[in-house]
């Protein structure tokens, strides 16, 4: 890797760099599928190492407070971690979708348009199933009915 260049995100849970193209190389190949597997189910196992921790945690932590600002205190923090964990949950079904599209050749082009979403953008966001401008587009028209 480059000096200066930092791996960010899920590249550096899966512990991977940035794939380099070469000249040439045909989009979504083997290799390119392989390495965004690879991201993919690195992050899912990081996630589903977080919500098993979570739910040891409270368990250990699940106390009978006689004071009721101790109890409220901790059943914020467990709501709190729970919604997280959700949030959590509904990403790693997304990781495990998009781990399908790779399985069946359709990783790597926008849902909407059908143009190839890109290396990097998929590197940062390997759950995208939309192109940059579909997206963009996508949120204006959210915040229009919105507003």
């Amino acid at each position: 890797m480059p000096e200066g260049t930092k791996k960010l995100g899920v590249l550096a849970i899966a512990g991977v760099d940035p794939y380099q193209e070469k000249a040439g190389e045909e989009y979504m190949n083997p290799k390119q599928r392989s390495h965004f597997k690879v991201i993919l189910e690195a992050w899912r196992n990081q996630l589903r190492e977080e919500v098993d921790r979570t739910l040891s945690h409270m368990q250990d932590e699940a106390a009978n407070f006689p004071d009721p600002v101790d109890r409220a205190a901790q059943e914020e923090e467990f709501s709190l971690e729970l919604r997280a964990r959700d949030r959590e949950r509904k990403l790693i079904k997304k990781i495990e979708k998009t781990l399908q599209k790779i399985e069946e050749d359709d990783f790597g082009f926008c849902d909407s348009c059908g143009v190839e979403i890109g290396i990097r953008r998929l590197e940062a966001r390997p759950t995208a199933d939309q192109c940059i401008d579909c997206k963009t587009l996508a949120e204006i028209k959210e915040k229009q009915m919105a507003g």
